[in-house]
């Protein structure tokens, strides 16, 4: 190409509707920008598209041209899958529409949308659909990986209340993918990521959830291997209406938490219970909190949902550095809980973190090949994050989160999350899989035999006969 792909497209693309930003236009560096700051990327074009016409127009210039194609919802995947150097950059983020229909309990939402922006829109009528913890994530990325959060175990993930989407496939065509159409590809996409095509609206279940009480239980950081035993052995026990995540982490420096304890390492539990109800909540937490000494800090009260689903954002504001790994997990024996609290007790900045989410009761309720997310029969699943905002700790957070991961990979279930993981490779990718990924190679060879949609955890197309 004798010009830049920023002067090509302004020629080529007389019909595109949305903004055209090269590296010599004032915009560039913030709209390359990603979540994790450890991610430093130049693409060679940033589109951000209004419409399905246009991401059609952007999808097939990249095509034409032979050019590196990213997809960016949010921007907030860890191994900064949505930013490449070099090519082009489909952003998504004009794309905010969201319509609710009470009286159907469904919620079609724009490709670009936030968790946040689709909680408070379903929140008025006091429905909610399930997915995520930090509100500022994109719903494309998350939902297309799985979709796992607080509302998991009572309404499983956001795949399984995904009910249609519009995509952009490779070759530009505008297909509709749900349980009458194109069947193959609603399959593919319920836990497949983005290798299939560009999904421009999302079509929802709902669920009757306003009111939760939600808060965390913390202890001191010493009683880790007590608390997670006793975590393990009750949380699959709980009613499916309680949710609640493990983790290692430190107390954030601000309100709501007392300043006698900012900063401290602790253990505990993040609770999500649907409903209001503050003594069913007490019932259903009881066993845990009956079998441990006095926690640091019992915080769980009633809220509206977008309150538990944004009260991380402030903790992890965009532009930290972050590195991430991520099992998939059976069984907690206890020489895995004795690790566990070993690595716990070692965090490496305050903002570093182990969660534990529990991917039973709803998730349950379908089988490995039922969606393209396989791991059904699993319990857990666990993300190892090394967070700092000080790029000199980067190798740091790197180091402790990838040692942490081995320490415990033994004793997972094989593969991981693939919205948890970093860019760590086909095998890593085909273990997330298991036995579905021969049909999801086989669906990617008959919708994007070129392999366009490859900068994410990619599904390599299937061989010809």
């Amino acid at each position: 190409m004798s010009i830049s792909p920023v002067q090509a497209a302004r020629q080529e693309l007389s019909g595109f509707k949305g903004q055209l930003i090269g590296p010599e236009d004032s915009g560039y560096d913030e709209a390359r920008t990603v979540y994790n700051a450890m991610i430093d990327r130049r693409p060679a074009l940033v589109a951000l598209c209004t419409d399905p016409e246009d991401v059609a127009l952007v999808v097939g210039f990249a095509r034409d041209h032979g050019l590196p194609l990213a997809v960016r919802g949010g921007g907030h995947h860890g191994a900064g899958l949505s930013i490449c150097d070099d090519g082009v950059v489909l952003d998504l983020s004009l794309l905010k529409d969201i319509e609710v229909d009470p009286a159907a309990r469904t919620v079609r939402v724009g490709g670009g949308c936030l968790l946040g922006e689709v909680d408070r829109a379903t929140n008025e009528h006091g429905l909610a659909t399930p997915s995520g913890i930090i509100s500022t994530t994109g719903v494309g990325g998350i939902t297309l990986g799985g979709g796992l959060g607080h509302l998991t175990r009572k309404c499983g993930l956001a795949i399984d209340n995904l009910l249609e989407a519009e995509l952009v496939l490779a070759n530009g065509g505008r297909v509709r993918a749900n349980a009458d159409e194109n069947t193959d590809l609603y399959w593919a996409i319920r836990g497949g990521g983005g290798n299939f095509g560009v999904v421009t609206s999302f079509l929802f279940r709902l669920h009757e959830v306003s009111t939760v009480v939600a808060g965390p239980t913390f202890w001191p950081v010493e009683l880790g291997a007590e608390v997670l035993a006793a975590y393990r052995d009750f949380i699959l026990h709980a009613p499916r209406e309680l949710g609640g995540f493990f983790l290692f982490g430190s107390v954030p420096p601000g309100p709501p938490f007392p300043e006698e304890i900012h900063l401290q390492k602790v253990c505990g539990v993040v609770w999500c219970r649907i409903g209001d109800d503050t003594d069913a909540a007490a019932r259903d937490m009881a066993p845990l909190l009956d079998a441990l000494p006095a926690p640091l800090l019992h915080g769980p009260a009633p809220m509206p949902l977008p309150a538990i689903q944004s009260a991380f954002d402030g903790v992890y504001p965009p532009g930290d550095q972050w590195y991430w790994r991520a099992d998939f997990v059976d069984e907690i024996p206890g020489e895995a809980v004795e690790l566990h609290a070993k690595f716990g007790a070692e965090l490496p900045t305050w903002k570093s973190t182990m969660h534990m989410y529990p991917i039973d009761g709803a998730v349950h309720d379908l089988a490995p090949t039922d969606t393209a997310w396989s791991y059904r029969d699993s319990n857990w699943a666990s993300v190892f994050a090394g967070v700092d905002p000080d790029p000199a700790n980067a190798d740091v957070v790197k180091r402790w989160s990838i040692d942490y991961n081995d320490a415990l990979h033994p004793y997972s279930a094989g593969g991981a999350y693939v919205n948890m993981m970093m860019d760590e490779g086909q095998e890593s990718v085909r273990a997330s899989y298991r036995d579905n990924y021969a049909r999801l190679a086989r669906v990617k060879a008959d919708r994007d035999p070129a392999n366009l949609f490859r900068l994410n955890q990619n599904i390599e197309p299937a061989a010809s006969d």
